[in-house]
């Protein structure tokens, strides 16, 4: 059954792109919430895992919703928590007011991510789904230059909360774009086995499906982790200002997107999986470099300019090998799984996200005031992705293949 109206791309990447914003926005004041709450710099990290964690619990919820009762009515009760979520936390008198509310924010938010990909999967298929997916991973790369940069000048120039104030705007506006301009693109509520345990089942007893997952935690968890770790290593060790820290993912974010459109125009000549393995070998060998610059500059005792510089050219490979390897995994992670898409997107989420929250929380408790556990641990994380594709993902690319 077909949709007799598609939504606009422009509005899937408003829903899917906020919670990521939420994120990225936030980067730069995290230090300045330390100082503010007079609190441990790897206390406020765990808020980013707190976040996580509300996000994980979040898509479980709204996807398994959204196939009973219709993917828009889920968003705007989903984005309506979380616009309650901003406001609490611009208010938070303390940072555990904060850590309650970035929990309810991610709770809400999460819907934005896992009912995104499941419109994107319903409403395209076949090769226009792929070239969705890396159109919208494309404009979404534009997140780590934009959240950062916004957070950067508003922290800067303001306190805080107005970060949170900005992002409940934000969610305010998707709330009535939502309603006014989103079709319903589930087309089988109410017609569908909604036997979560059955899907469930299924799903987690699937060895492909557990590479993607530990693939894709991999990859975002790398993603979170800079985000967090990177504000203190950029802001307080090596003494850039946040304005300046923000500047810096403009260059991420150029390597997104190019990523992004070279990957759809490879998606007309190679497989996914082959794009795929491609962009498996940019991170392993980025992230080594990572390790070997940061190694070779301190050893020497070369200035701040040359660590910087060293993190900023490995982070941008990386991002252009992480953005190949997302493209090719949320494009086919599912495709078995159309009959229950809701359900399956949500556990599907559910996990990677949860394996995401374990990266962040497991890079703040590594968090020691010094600049060596983020690239050994990104490095570690890099080495993981490679063996889940290679012994669990790969031998079922091979055995559908032939």
């Amino acid at each position: 059954m077909s949709l007799s109206i598609k939504p606009a791309l422009w509005l899937i990447i408003f829903i899917v792109g906020l919670p990521l914003l939420s994120e990225t926005i936030y980067s730069p004041a995290m230090p300045r919430i330390a100082q503010a709450f007079a609190v441990e710099e790897n206390l406020v990290e765990l808020t980013l895992t707190i976040y996580l964690t509300g996000f994980a619990i979040g898509t479980l919820f709204w996807g398994f919703l959204s196939d009973r009762f219709g993917r828009k009515p889920c968003i705007l009760m989903a984005f309506s928590l979380y616009l309650i979520g901003c406001v609490g936390c611009g208010m938070s008198p303390s940072i555990n007011n904060l850590v309650l509310f970035r929990f309810i924010q991610g709770l809400g938010g999460s819907a934005g991510s896992v009912l995104g990909q499941a419109i994107c999967r319903e409403a395209f298929h076949g090769a226009d789904r792929g070239r969705v997916f890396a159109s919208v991973g494309s404009a979404l790369s534009l997140s780590p230059a934009l959240g950062p940069t916004l957070g950067g000048l508003i922290t800067q120039n303001f306190d805080w909360p107005v970060v949170f104030a900005v992002l409940a705007l934000l969610g305010l506006s998707v709330l009535t774009l939502v309603h006014f301009r989103l079709p319903e693109t589930n087309v089988l509520i109410g017609k569908k086995d909604l036997k979560f345990l059955t899907v469930m089942r299924r799903l987690f007893s699937d060895q492909r499906i557990l590479g993607f997952i530990i693939l894709v935690g991999v990859i975002n968890g790398i993603g979170f982790s800079y985000y967090a770790e990177g504000s203190f290593i950029m802001i307080d060790m090596l003494r850039l200002t946040p304005a300046q820290f923000g500047y810096t993912f403009i260059l991420l974010a150029l390597s997104g997107v190019a990523s992004g459109l070279t990957g759809r125009r490879l998606l007309t000549r190679y497989t996914t999986q082959t794009i795929l393995e491609w962009g498996l070998a940019i991170l392993l060998g980025a992230s080594a470099l990572l390790v070997g610059s940061v190694l070779f500059v301190s050893m020497i005792q070369g200035s701040n300019f040359w660590l910087i510089l060293s993190i900023l050219v490995s982070m941008t490979t990386m991002m252009f090998g992480t953005s190949w390897v997302m493209i090719s995994s949320l494009s086919s992670a599912l495709e078995d799984y159309q009959q229950v898409i809701g359900t399956a997107s949500a556990l599907f989420g559910f996990s990677y996200y949860s394996f995401i929250s374990l990266v962040t929380f497991i890079m703040a408790e590594l968090h020691d005031d010094t600049i060596y556990p983020m690239p050994m641990f990104f490095f570690a994380l890099a080495l993981l992705g490679t063996v889940a594709y290679r012994f669990l993902i790969r031998p079922s690319l091979v055995a559908h293949l032939s």
